[in-house]
């Protein structure tokens, strides 16, 4: 705690030697590049939020735990990954196995990775073959917003939403034609570049984007363990987002992401961690979507969304390796392996505003995924249909409420059907808002934990969850201070682990390892958060913006009575924004993750660390814009996930440059 204290005094101390007292320009817009002097702006909590419900709605009617992460949020930080800004989100655990390009886990209020849906424009990415999405590779390139729906969701989201929902958007075209580029060097020969090109010219909008990331001196296995091999890692991305304006309020939008990684890997093991010269993974992930939006009448409007993901991955063994704890050298195990997995996904939504207090929701869903290897599982299909329908209540603006209900029938186990009910009243007088929520969720098994050679059990059926919540948000100074507190509880049942077991297993496997329906677990905790946002004409003091998050998860195998692997009981974030002068941002943050262990059985422990950076933007123009970031600020040693690698005290800084056609 006392050096946690003294990290704070010393991020105050560094904020009042980078204040400069030169006159400067304006705060950068939502754009990628540096925006106008005469357009400064500053975070405010977003007016509307789409997950929570499927259809937009006012942040003081939402009755569900959400927190939105917006791109002026992950500009002022200079964040180059979607996951460096989930690591500081409510209630959410991620970690990296290694580094930049290696696998990135991401799990909300005690759930598994492979039990949080994570959707892209309106595209399901979530592997079919394991379940969940690796987010090793998603940069914060062109997205425009990122909203994580906390509790089950599967009453509108189907499988995999049991512990929640991420929903990324990509930037939506605005405004005059814009041309912009960006170049960034830093720690770990680290090199980035790429341009955007993105504008509004009569009916059509459009924002594209493509970016190169190279880095060539960072180690997958914690070097610190004896690691002297450095592991390099590349990435190609690039996005594109096409809008069309239709007569009477419709919109066709189209959407489209593509990425090319090479990384290269190690060992990673608690027990027997080993440096691998050779071993590499190259992959290539596609996400294609689609919508189209009409209203049909004044109270009756329907979505139509088509999309496509898929993505082929080459695992590489490697030639030789170093065992790290004996020092022997040793033939890496296994054979060239490549995965494609192939993820379909239609949705018609249908929403009717039978009276201003109640609007009337309905869909169809159907779902399609594909999956096969080099080593044996051969091109399998998981589909499913399914219907939903949801009812939203507001009573004089005070009252509101949801209730919804959804059937999805799959191919491969049968049916699965799911609930969800919220309530909340919001005071206008106090301007508080209480909100509660109590849903069922589910989970399909994986086609990995169906199908894969020799280890899947096919008479699987799904997972099953129960999740409560309840909260109380507060608003004070005209809504420029949130005050927000709640509490959690999450029951699953059914859950497919792998066990030992080989008399049962003998159908499926002759190592004795399959997957059975048989684990318990419940998790439940307390989450509070602040945010405050402050602006004047004041020298030296024209813009502040402030947020902490604090999340306590106790979890338990009901089974064992042991905690669930890799879940902190205590978490801490937070984010301070500074702004001296009208051109210049400065952002400290900082991050605590609890002790927790690596593996099931509460082995393996791992200590809690806290880990602080800053980064800073300065406009020199209207066009230009250099900015810096400054990583793992105290060299805090420590480690995600056993054995992984994490960066070291390092820095990074760059510029970027824009030019708008006149209107």
């Amino acid at each position: 705690m006392l050096l946690s204290v003294l990290r704070w005094v010393v991020c105050a101390c560094v904020l009042c030697v980078l204040c400069p007292t030169r006159p400067a320009l304006a705060e950068p817009g939502p754009e990628p590049e540096p925006a106008p002097a005469d357009q400064a702006d500053i975070i405010e909590t977003p007016e509307v939020v789409v997950s929570a419900t499927k259809t937009p709605i006012p942040v003081t009617r939402v009755t569900s735990a959400v927190e939105v992460i917006t791109a002026e949020d992950m500009k002022r930080q200079n964040l180059r990954s979607v996951v460096d800004a989930l690591r500081l989100a409510q209630g959410v655990a991620a970690f990296s196995s290694g580094g930049p390009g290696t696998d990135v886990s991401v799990r909300i209020r005690g759930g598994s990775s492979a039990q949080t849906l994570v959707l892209i424009d309106g595209a399901i990415v979530n592997s079919a073959t394991t379940g969940s999405y690796n987010f090793a590779n998603l940069t914060t390139d062109n997205i425009e917003r990122i909203e994580i729906l906390r509790g089950a969701q599967s009453m509108l989201y189907g499988s995999d939403a049991m512990g929640g929902v991420i929903n990324i958007t990509t930037k939506k075209g605005q405004g005059p034609p814009t041309v912009g580029a960006f170049l960034e060097y830093g720690s770990f020969a680290t090199v980035r570049e790429g341009g955007t090109v993105s504008g509004k010219q009569g009916i059509v909008d459009y924002s594209l984007a493509l970016s190169r990331w190279d880095t060539s001196s960072f180690s997958a296995v914690n070097y610190r363990r004896g690691a002297t091999e450095r592991d390099s890692y590349r990435n190609w991305t690039g996005s594109a987002r096409v809008g069309v304006d239709l007569p009477k309020d419709g919109r066709l939008d189209f959407n489209f992401r593509w990425t090319n990684s090479d990384v290269a890997l190690d060992s990673v093991s608690a027990t027997s961690p080993s440096d691998v010269f050779g071993s590499k993974s190259r992959g290539q992930e596609y996400v294609f979507s689609g919508s189209y939006q009409q209203p049909l009448t004044e109270w009756w409007s329907q979505k139509l969304t088509l999309s496509r993901a898929q993505e082929a991955s080459l695992f590489l063994p490697g030639t030789l390796q170093r065992n790290l704890v004996t020092g022997a050298f040793s033939t890496p195990f296994g054979t060239p392996n490549e995965i494609r997995v192939l993820s379909n996904r239609i949705e018609w939504q249908h929403d009717f505003r039978i009276t201003e207090m109640l609007l009337l929701s309905g869909g169809y869903q159907f779902r399609e995924q594909q999956g096969e290897n080099d080593t044996g599982l051969t091109n399998r299909i998981l589909s499913s249909n399914a219907g939903f329908a949801q009812a939203q209540v507001n009573l004089w603006d005070r009252l509101f409420g949801t209730a919804g209900v959804r059937y999805d029938s799959y191919n491969v186990f049968g049916n699965a059907t799911t609930y969800r009910l919220t309530g909340g009243y919001y005071s206008k007088e106090t301007d508080t808002k209480l909100r509660t929520s109590y849903s069922t969720g589910f989970r399909a098994p994986s086609m990995n934990e169906l199908y894969f050679p020799n280890f899947g059990n096919s008479q699987l059926g799904p997972e099953k969850s129960q999740s409560m919540d309840v909260g109380i948000d507060q608003f004070f100074l005209s809504k420029s201070l949130k005050l927000s507190g709640g509490f959690f509880w999450n029951r699953y049942r059914n859950l497919i682990v792998t066990t030992n077991d080989p008399v049962f297993c003998a159908p499926f496997s002759t190592f004795g390892f399959c997957p059975q329906q048989l684990g318990d677990a419940s998790t439940k905790g307390w989450e509070a958060s602040l945010s405050y946002a402050y602006t004047s004409e004041r020298m030296f003091l024209r813009g502040l913006t402030f947020q902490a998050q604090y999340t306590n998860t106790l979890t338990r195998d009901l089974d064992t009575a042991a905690r669930l692997p890799r879940w902190p009981v205590d978490q801490w974030s937070m984010v301070l924004g500074y702004q001296p002068i009208e051109p210049m941002w400065i952002t400290v943050t900082g991050r605590y993750v609890g002790s927790r262990f690596n593996t099931t059985g509460n082995n393996q422990s791992l200590r809690a660390f806290d880990v602080w950076s800053l980064a800073a933007t300065y406009d020199v123009t209207k066009q230009v814009q250099v900015y810096l970031r400054a990583e793992n600020l105290f060299n805090e040693k420590y480690e995600e996930i056993a054995s992984a690698g994490v960066p070291i005290r390092s820095i990074f800084g760059g510029v970027r440059v824009a030019f708008s056609a006149k209107p």
